[in-house]
């Protein structure tokens, strides 16, 4: 019997449990043993639900138990999940999780921990919930070279441009559907300020070229300044506009950002509405490759962590040094200020696409009310 805990039972802790039990005969199979969760970490009691008798309040508890092979983190914030994840690793038990803050954070150190003490950190549903974009990447990174990855990866602020661009919804009216649908938090800042983004793109720029950094070190802009006029004449000008999360190499470092584009209708990311998210991958030997599905949601969630908690238990995750990175710094990054995009201007009868200039540039060109996005 193959033993695991999950620490936090909230939407995508339960989500799991709800995943776990329903496939728990085609586990067994897949596994060769059953698996069963022993233990439920959580400050709440859940009376009356078929696993409430596995809560317990004290990590020790998990920690000292040597039956538990396997811990599943989807507490949410940097602490306790990083305290816990660490101890767990250094005690010879697997982790998982869907904690974006934790990895985009201390990723480094967790896989070097995990590779000390032979176990696996493994993170899949940490960026684009239900898309199976990591493994992906990772056997790129470790095969060909990695030119850039950039993509749409949070729905709520997708959403968000989607009610704008279609209905002509002012900003702060598209994001009230959004908290009334649930897509979006009382407190939307990580969402629509691209801190949630740039979690995940530092994420997917560690899986590509093997240096995480800090998200506070990546320049971050969100989509509080997008106007409904912006997107109609972005759709004039033949494209529209996203919330891209991009990393590249770029003049001798990694550049790496977050903020609104003009990705042009030829480009398959300018046709992921509402709350799907998608990802780009660029290789030299296979081009462009897109990633798309549900960025978010209790079960799509789920599906992935249940993916790497099958793949350490069954043995199919083999290669640890896949997964070892530097831990970055701003040294790693290029200075943004010396690249050159085509810009698109928003403004009136003035919107048009530029010839390629720096930022500082375009600023110059861009008269009072006129907003600008690079292209893609």
């Amino acid at each position: 019997m193959h033993n695991i805990a999950i620490l936090g039972f909230g939407t995508v802790g339960s989500g799991l449990g709800e995943a776990l039990l329903t496939d728990r005969e085609r586990l067994a199979r897949h596994l060769g043993d059953g698996l069963d969760i022993k233990y439920i970490l959580d400050l709440r009691e859940f009376p009356g639900h078929p696993l409430g008798d596995r809560v317990v309040h004290d990590f020790n508890i998990i920690l000292n138990d040597p039956e538990i092979e396997l811990v599943a983190e989807m507490m949410g914030g940097s602490h306790p999940a990083y305290d816990f994840s660490l101890a767990a690793l250094k005690a010879g038990k697997h982790v998982v999780t869907s904690n974006k803050e934790v990895v985009a954070n201390f990723g480094a150190e967790l896989l070097e921990t995990a590779r000390q003490n032979g176990v696996r950190y493994l993170f899949e549903a940490s960026v684009g919930g239900g898309i199976p974009v990591l493994r992906p990447i990772i056997n790129e990174a470790v095969l060909h070279e990695v030119r850039s990855v950039r993509g749409i990866l949070n729905g709520t602020t997708n959403y968000i441009l989607t009610q704008m661009r279609i209905h002509g919804t002012p900003f702060a009216d598209a994001l009230s559907a959004a908290q009334s649908m649930g897509y979006a938090e009382a407190n939307p800042t990580a969402d629509v300020d691209g801190l949630d983004a740039a979690r995940k793109i530092v994420i997917l720029a560690a899986l590509a070229f093997g240096v995480i950094v800090k998200p506070d070190d990546i320049p971050v802009k969100g989509i509080r300044d997008v106007r409904p006029e912006d997107l109609q004449a972005a759709g004039a000008c033949g494209g529209t506009l996203k919330l891209i999360g991009s990393a590249s190499r770029e003049c001798g470092g990694l550049l790496i950002s977050v903020r609104p584009c003009f990705v042009r209708h030829d480009r398959l990311l300018a046709h992921v509405d509402d709350v799907f998210n998608a990802v780009s991958v660029d290789t030299g030997v296979l081009g462009e490759v897109v990633y798309y599905g549900a960025g978010a949601g209790k079960l799509p969630t789920a599906a992935a962590v249940e993916a790497d908690i099958t793949d350490i238990l069954s043995g199919s995750v083999q290669s640890q040094e896949a997964l070892t990175w530097k831990a970055g710094s701003r040294d790693d990054l290029c200075d943004a200020s010396l690249v050159s995009y085509s810009w698109f201007i928003s403004g009136g009868t003035d919107s048009r696409i530029t010839e390629p200039m720096t930022e500082e540039a375009v600023k110059k060109l861009c008269a009072a009310g006129q907003n600008y996005y690079p292209c893609l």
